[in-house]
């Protein structure tokens, strides 16, 4: 049985078998600055210790079993912090990048695949070679890990128009045949399940342009938790919250 039910002494092998548990998690990273200020330190402090955690809960995700986890890093409107910020999140970004190419044998035994979400565009020539690099030799594994960097989910959404429109003026498809596949084969996340459960820790509530398209029938989980503060008992919390709540999607 996962170490997320053996803590709870409520439930039984039993219980547990009867659960449905969330096939894709998303997670929107928040509350690193003010972890920080809260402490007297640099913005920059605060992204290590959220990194830090990331490391943490991708791993006990993929313990846990969880399919696919996205967590939402660094957003396209980001970029209007202040230089020195974000030089930090991109080395922070790149210097994860490096050890999980180191860690490519650990991640393995973990069954841990590390995709890249967002675009590419815009990102630093190095970064984009560790990407590519990484992606490759990380397919068909048991736990999908998606690291949204320079992600928008308006962006994503014209990203995968723009692909179609492409196939209309190239003769390949009709306007009137057009279906929503189309458009989800298109997105960054085509081939994954929709994120059945966000969370959010750091007291907002709010998508803030995250997988707008995807969660469409999510269930939410917001927490005053800032994210560096975030811990397994956490996400434990989130997932039993998750498996107590009745998803009819539309209908009764």
């Amino acid at each position: 049985m996962p170490l997320l039910f053996t803590r709870c002494f409520f439930m039984t092998k039993e219980m547990y078998e009867k659960l449905t548990l969330p096939r894709h998690i998303g997670i929107i990273m928040d509350g690193n600055g003010r972890w920080a200020k809260q402490r007297g330190l640099e913005r920059s402090e605060g992204h290590k210790a959220g990194a830090n955690t990331f490391r943490r809960i991708c791993d006990y995700g993929a313990e846990l079993g969880i399919e696919c986890m996205t967590f939402y890093a660094f957003s396209t409107e980001n970029w209007k912090r202040p230089v020195k910020e974000v030089e930090a999140i991109m080395n922070l970004f790149r210097d994860y990048l490096n050890e999980a190419h180191d860690r490519e044998d650990e991640n393995e035994s973990k069954g841990l695949r590390i995709r890249y979400v967002g675009e590419r565009e815009g990102l630093p020539q190095d970064i984009i070679s560790l990407i590519n690099t990484l992606e490759e030799g990380s397919a068909d594994k048991k736990t999908t890990v998606n690291i949204a960097v320079n992600y928008g989910g308006r962006n994503e959404i014209l990203h995968s128009v723009r692909k179609i429109a492409a196939q209309v003026e190239a003769g390949e498809l009709k306007a009137e045949d057009i279906e929503l596949k189309n458009i989800e084969d298109n997105l960054f996340t085509a081939g994954l399940p929709d994120p059945d459960l966000i969370i959010r820790p750091s007291g907002e509530y709010r998508l803030s342009n995250f997988l707008i398209w995807q969660a469409a029938y999510s269930e939410f989980w917001f927490s005053d938790i800032l994210w560096p503060d975030f811990t397994e008992d956490d996400l434990d919390n989130a997932i039993i919250e998750y498996c107590k709540r009745n998803r009819r999607f539309g209908g009764v």
